[in-house]
């Protein structure tokens, strides 16, 4: 693992005609780092995933995975997308999506087929998805479908994993597996860049967080950014912060600051 930052944004800006959707942005990821991506809807946060993916070109500044301008389809980066229904008619099993994940990257010779089997087995198993290995994925519940896609997205061992709303629609017991899931990989080295709509299920685990809102943002701890005085003071309107039992409400006029409302639009 490199022991130089996995990502580095200096002074990222991003804008859509005369619409900034956030600028200024500083933000160095180091190995092992679990940043958390927060704001309301339309506030860029799937932009910056896109951005960091090689799909989004800035406005300005600056963006380096592993000292280099991202690409799309690099081995250095694992992504699991925004959960989409499959069809439960489609037959592909959770071993060919995970399969997908390893050829999907891989230049010259494939590898053999044994070889490759037990690799996708390791994946599968190391997520905890081996019991529905051959099951179509359209059969899956959404707990065990974003399994398979971690399983998928971190077959190449990626330097950093980007998450785009992987809570959505799962249950509290599943969100919690998922966020469990993705953090372990943070053991081995890998950085996480998580967006979500709900900051609770992975405020034990985040080491920062980047709030992103009105062409602005916040980066820093948790208890430094999700606080009514530093919302408030992104948002130039009153933001309340309220604190209970290990849990964070955000809550405002005029835009949906409550979390566990927040699902993100396509944005672009």
């Amino acid at each position: 693992m490199t022991p130089g930052p996995v990502l580095s944004l200096v002074g990222a800006s991003l804008s859509f005609g005369d619409h900034r959707v956030w600028s200024g942005l500083d933000l160095t990821v180091a190995p092992g780092e679990f940043v958390a991506v927060l704001g309301p809807n339309g506030s860029g946060k799937t932009s910056l995933v896109r951005t960091v993916l090689g799909q989004q070109p800035l406005t300005d500044g600056h963006v380096e995975v592993l000292g280099r301008p991202p690409r799309r389809g690099s081995r250095h980066i694992g992504y699991v997308p925004q959960q989409r229904l499959v069809d439960p008619s489609i037959p592909v099993r959770a071993r060919d999506l995970v399969r997908a994940g390893i050829d999907g990257h891989r230049w010259g010779l494939p590898l053999p087929g044994r070889r490759l089997r037990e690799q996708v087995d390791g994946l599968l198993a190391s997520v905890g998805a081996s019991a529905y290995a051959d099951v179509p994925v359209g059969l899956l519940s959404g707990g065990e479908q974003q399994r398979v896609r971690i399983a998928q997205a971190v077959a190449t061992d990626p330097a950093l994993l980007l998450c785009d709303e992987p809570l959505l629609s799962l249950d509290m017991a599943s969100q919690q597996e998922v966020v469990a899931e993705v953090h372990s990989r943070t053991e081995a080295g890998t950085a996480v860049l998580f967006v979500t709509h709900e900051v609770n299920p992975v405020l034990d685990v985040v080491d920062r967080v980047v709030y992103l809102g009105h062409g602005a943002h916040r980066v820093g701890t948790p208890d430094d950014v999700l606080t009514s005085e530093s919302l408030t003071a992104l948002y130039g309107a009153p933001v309340d912060v309220l604190r209970s039992h290990g849990r964070v409400l955000i809550t405002a006029t005029g835009w949906e600051g409550h979390h566990a409302h927040d699902h993100e639009d396509d944005e672009r």
